[in-house]
């Protein structure tokens, strides 16, 4: 790597805040009950196969942690207090701390239902970004009730780890300069791209602390890591230069074919909606989304267009969607007619899809989506498909929320 370059591109001069809202789904729910206050309380699947899709800093004192077996996390706590959670609540808060950021701030990122990047770049000229923002999350706290904390630095990766090192509820700055510093001494499991699998690859090196990155050759990390390893040594000298994705929120998101001959074959109709059931949910995970409407369309030969919608609990599960599709279809399709178009839309969207998709009672199920979708993203969206939906054509479609690669994490601490 040129050196040169390496020195120009650490001369940084954003100005990034990561605000993170802190055990988000505890606190929505200790809104709603304080009697659960200082209480260690688990989020999540509540049968015995279930998942921990978030806990309070009293049952992490336990060593629970998110994505963890409900049925161990009960072992580890017997005390505790388990709740199903409720997706519906957790959206109306975000979107009261979402819209207190949007008319607050120049430019934002929302990268899921409870954590946002601000711009703050050259807000210095004219107010101290850093009391800027520890007005701002006094702003949040007082108008949403919600415990928040937020790190400030010259890129993404610092402010995300000043934010999680400033928790509970507080707040830090790494200045422009500082950032190697600060970094050194932390795990390197800290990094945010640093999953369990790469964790585990970098501790048989023998890599510990951030300080060791730092430390390397960056040709020795590409050579062991491929281009990975070039973006974390970056990251670890606190050279970060990912820009601020503006935050759109979409309403919905759809899929319809017409046919090139009208057809009443009920089965390749039924096998052509459960596709698009499938294709719009592997979307809508990709996109970490959810959502509470759907929507079956139909046209007839004579033109005559018709759909029903059904309301449903916040999902972006394959078995559920498509059971609710064919439900609707079975309900429309009552004129035994030639049909032309058929189409499905997912509306009612709303972020977190990752974490609340943990509600969910079976940690399998959990664990067999992020292995399809993780073929599907490497090998095409239709690498993987249900038997009945196998003679359809492609359903295919680029990501429709951000144009971004998708990513799956091995597990969200909430």
């Amino acid at each position: 790597m040129d050196e040169n370059l390496t020195i120009i591109s650490t001369i940084n001069m954003k100005s990034i805040l990561h605000l993170d809202l802190d055990s988000f789904f505890v606190s929505c729910e200790r809104m709603l009950d304080s009697s659960l206050n200082n209480r260690p309380v688990l989020i999540g699947g509540t049968s015995g196969r279930g998942v921990v899709a978030s806990c309070s800093y009293e049952a992490r004192a336990f060593g629970i942690h998110s994505a963890m077996p409900m049925r161990m996390a009960k072992q580890l706590c017997p005390h505790a207090v388990i709740i199903r959670g409720n997706s519906g609540t957790y959206s109306k808060y975000s979107d009261i701390v979402t819209e207190i950021i949007k008319t607050s701030s120049p430019a934002f990122e929302k990268t899921s239902i409870d954590e946002f990047y601000i711009d703050t770049t050259g807000m210095d000229r004219f107010y101290g970004t850093y009391m800027w923002a520890k007005e701002l999350r006094q702003r949040i706290i007082k108008e949403s009730g919600l415990p928040i904390s937020f790190g400030l630095s010259t890129g993404k990766t610092t402010a995300k780890i000043g934010t999680n090192e400033a928790k509970p509820n507080s707040h830090m700055q790494v200045l422009r300069g500082e950032e190697k510093g600060f970094l050194a001494p932390l795990a390197i499991r800290k990094m945010p791209m640093v999953g369990e699998k790469t964790n585990h690859k970098l501790s048989l090196m023998g890599i510990q602390k951030i300080k060791t990155v730092q430390d390397m050759p960056c040709e020795l990390m590409e050579r062991v890591m491929g281009k990975g390893g070039v973006s974390i040594w970056k990251k670890a000298q606190g050279v970060d230069n990912s820009p601020i994705i503006p935050y759109h929120e979409r309403k919905s998101i759809s899929v319809e074919r017409t046919f090139e001959k009208d057809t009443t074959d009920v089965v390749k109709l039924k096998s052509i909606v459960t596709a698009m059931a499938e294709n719009l949910a592997y979307q809508l995970r990709n996109g970490d989304k959810l959502t509470a409407c759907v929507t079956v369309k139909i046209r007839y030969s004579d033109f005559t267009t018709e759909s029903k919608q059904m309301h449903i609990p916040f999902t972006s599960v394959d078995h559920t969607l498509i059971e609710t599709v064919n439900q609707l279809f079975d309900k429309l399709y009552s004129r035994r007619m030639l049909i032309r178009l058929v189409g499905v839309r997912y509306s009612k969207l709303v972020g977190g899809g990752y974490q609340i998709n943990l509600f969910e009672d079976s940690e399998e199920l959990v664990s067999l989506y992020q292995a399809m979708d993780a073929v599907r993203n490497r090998y095409g969206q239709d690498a993987i498909k249900r038997a009945v939906s196998m003679d359809s054509r492609a359903i295919g479609r680029a990501n429709p929320f951000n144009g971004q690669p998708p990513v799956i994490p091995a597990h969200r601490r909430a």
